[in-house]
């Protein structure tokens, strides 16, 4: 049994949507104040993105593109969500790690700055990978 790299699209967008959900599930859990399960549910969510940036990056070494085949409407809305989704990811790479470092650092009220800035961002680009993925694969808005 050999490993298809065609799956990847699959998994990619599964992570992205369970990023979205931990993202959530540690938003409703620091307005609760529960402050161990919000760093349970953060650092999943943290260790989820990483996993699809992994599995991102091998598959686009063994297949650079894939061309999105709609039209009207949907060819725009599918572009721009990809470039908005595109330029935010590059952007929640450094600030969740900026995060995770004042997190662990007790640095709270620097972490709670850029967290109000970092959680829509990072739920934005959970979202909109898995809106994208629907779009390029599945002939969503088709």
């Amino acid at each position: 049994m050999s490993f298809d790299p065609a799956i990847l699209p699959t998994v990619n967008a599964v992570l992205n949507g369970l990023a979205a959900v931990l993202l959530l599930g540690g938003y409703i859990c620091i307005r609760n104040g529960w402050k161990v399960l919000h760093r349970r549910f953060m650092l999943s969510a943290f260790f989820t993105s990483a996993a699809f940036l992994v599995s991102y990056l091998a598959y686009h070494a063994t297949k650079l593109h894939t061309a999105y085949t709609g039209q009207g409407a949907a060819r725009f809305v599918y572009f721009v969500l990809l470039a908005t989704h595109v330029i935010l990811a590059v952007t929640v790479v450094p600030m969740a790690l900026l995060l995770l470092w004042w997190a662990s650092r007790g640095e709270f009220p620097r972490h709670r700055r850029l967290a109000r800035w970092a959680f829509p961002v990072w739920l934005y680009v959970s979202v909109t990978g898995v809106i994208v993925y629907l779009m390029l694969y599945r002939g969503l808005g088709t």
